[in-house]
């Protein structure tokens, strides 16, 4: 009796995890965010995470860029203070094939499908205003956001061999930044 009250003991905690692990939200379940309508969009403290609740695995071939992550190098060289780039943070969130980049006050919240219709649609971190719409792929072991009506322009984030990750952008150039903090972690912008 003792060997078959162990059995059913086992057999509910196997249940209860396998229960527990298929509780969690699908991407699709979980609304698109968008960049708030306020000057300076969501401001110096990111937004609650997007898909914290989210349990689905990430696509396959998507690189794992899930943090907050500072840059530390734009184009070879530690940017100074007072340039652009200087103490830039942003969140990345990924859930299936779905990814959320939270950086500069806008949330870039699309499928990595290379759709339209599950593309960024969003604002300019520009003015806050201006509407974009990027279509978001993975590929080759990179996230690629692709302007639409901008042929040829692209953005893309990957992850280096030291674990940083790397990020180019035709106005910025080639940059790398170090992950400071996971995906649900707070962060407020300092000045």
């Amino acid at each position: 009796m003792a060997a078959g009250f162990s059995s059913l003991l086992g057999a509910l905690a196997l249940a209860a995890a396998a229960g527990s692990a298929g509780t969690g939200l699908r991407a699709d379940d979980i609304p698109v965010a968008h960049t708030p309508k306020v000057p300076g969009g969501y401001g110096k403290t990111f937004p609650e995470p997007v898909l914290r609740r989210c349990a689905e695995p990430l696509a396959a071939g998507a690189p794992d860029l899930r943090g907050i992550w500072r840059i530390v190098e734009v184009d070879g060289k530690a940017p100074a203070s007072g340039e652009r780039m200087h103490g830039y943070v942003e969140r990345i969130e990924q859930c299936g094939n779905r990814i959320v980049d939270m950086g500069g006050g806008t949330i870039a919240d699309a499928r990595a499908d290379g759709t339209e219709a599950n593309a960024v649609h969003d604002v300019s971190v520009r003015d806050f205003r201006t509407p974009i719409v990027a279509i978001a792929t993975y590929e080759a072991g990179a996230f690629i956001l692709r302007p639409v009506g901008m042929p040829g322009v692209e953005v893309r984030r990957w992850l280096e061999p030291d674990g940083r990750m790397g990020w180019t952008r035709p106005d910025l150039g080639r940059m790398r930044l170090e992950r400071i903090a996971g995906p649900n972690d707070p962060y407020t912008r300092g000045e």
